[in-house]
């Protein structure tokens, strides 16, 4: 009797599916395995001494490497290991060190070209004319594909196609369509595309990769030190959201960026306060119960896998001269934080 009733109900599933395919599509796997990651500055100049210990001592067991290049606003061409501004850590072979290190230290490795604007921001890159569009394109491929190469060779377990390319991932959809098939030719490690806050919802190409990216710069209460409590209720509406674009892609999603300054009002608009770092007070209190309210919050969602603190500076190497105030938890109250949640 049991044997028929499991029949029946097989039938019955298999009937329902053909009758409405989507219900086969409510559930996203759970994600049992969390990545708990750093984003990792390049430093100027070779590592002095093994970086690595110091990444372990917060139980992070991810880093996210990032190889940085520049357009100049209005140009149509990426500039890469062009002359000596490009930091060792940025090049090539400061990249491949920082790969092994990490390797050797058994951590996993998201490689992550990325684009900078200077005077600019990289999500308003666009052209006005095909040309300029075209020769950017290229430019753009000569040089993330030997990234791809890289990663390959060194085995590195996820690649970043892009960050923050906003205006272009709308308009040029099947220019990154084409670019992961390329990828995808080379390269057997997972995929992602990190997309600005705000912007996740329009990436078109989710479907073509295998994660969703999120930098996590949701703006939250602007208060000097909000509470813990407040803090997760200001979450909840954005949990909603994404629990519900994660079943509607069927697609995990990482924080490949979050973080928050250690000042007063970071978890407020991030991206204003950069511009008056100088002015602001420093609030290890404020960093630490951000830090603290974002991990509680997604660290048991089932859709969630992890996501890189931004950000790491490996041996204090490539700060920008305001340490104490930087996204970085080195030597702050939330180093405590940080290694308390990812040793869970």
């Amino acid at each position: 009797m049991k044997c028929f009733y499991l029949l029946l109900f097989c039938i019955l599933g298999t009937i329902a599916c053909q009758i409405n395919p989507s219900l086969e599509q409510t559930v996203l796997p759970k994600v049992e395995y969390k990545m708990r990651g750093l984003s990792f500055v390049a430093p100027p100049k070779t590592f002095e001494q093994n970086p690595m210990p110091a990444v372990q001592a917060v139980a992070a067991d991810w880093l996210a490497i990032i190889p940085y290049a520049y357009t100049s606003k209005g140009g149509n061409r990426v500039r890469y290991n062009e002359s000596h501004w490009q930091w060792w850590g940025e090049r090539p072979e400061g990249v491949r060190a920082s790969i092994r290190l990490a390797k050797e230290a058994q951590l996993k490795v998201m490689l992550k070209p990325q684009i900078y604007v200077p005077g600019s921001w990289t999500g308003d890159l666009s052209f006005s004319n095909e040309e300029d569009w075209q020769k950017w394109s290229i430019s753009y491929k000569n040089y993330i594909l030997p990234f791809v190469a890289m990663a390959d060779s060194m085995q590195v377990e996820l690649f970043c196609i892009g960050t923050e390319f906003k205006k272009t991932v709308q308009k040029r959809e099947q220019f990154w369509r084409q670019l992961i098939q390329e990828i995808r030719q080379q390269y057997k490690g997972k995929l992602i595309y990190a997309a600005n806050w705000d912007e996740y919802q329009k990436v078109p190409f989710w479907d073509a990769l295998d994660y969703i990216g999120i930098n996590a710069y949701f703006p939250l209460i602007d208060k000097k030190t909000p509470s813990l409590n407040n803090l997760k209720k200001s979450w909840k509406p954005y949990q909603k959201t994404l629990q519900d674009f994660a079943l509607q892609s069927q697609r995990p999603i990482i924080f490949t960026e979050y973080g928050y300054l250690s000042v007063d009002g970071c978890a407020h608009n991030t991206w204003e306060l950069e511009a008056k770092i100088n002015s602001l007070n420093i609030n290890e209190q404020a960093q630490a119960n951000a830090i603290q309210a974002i991990l509680d919050c997604f660290w048991d969602e089932p859709y969630w896998a992890g996501g890189f603190l931004w950000k790491w500076f490996p041996n204090n190497q490539g700060h920008e001269g305001y340490f104490q105030k930087d996204y970085t938890p080195q030597g702050k109250t939330a180093a405590e934080v940080l290694k308390k949640c990812y040793s869970q």
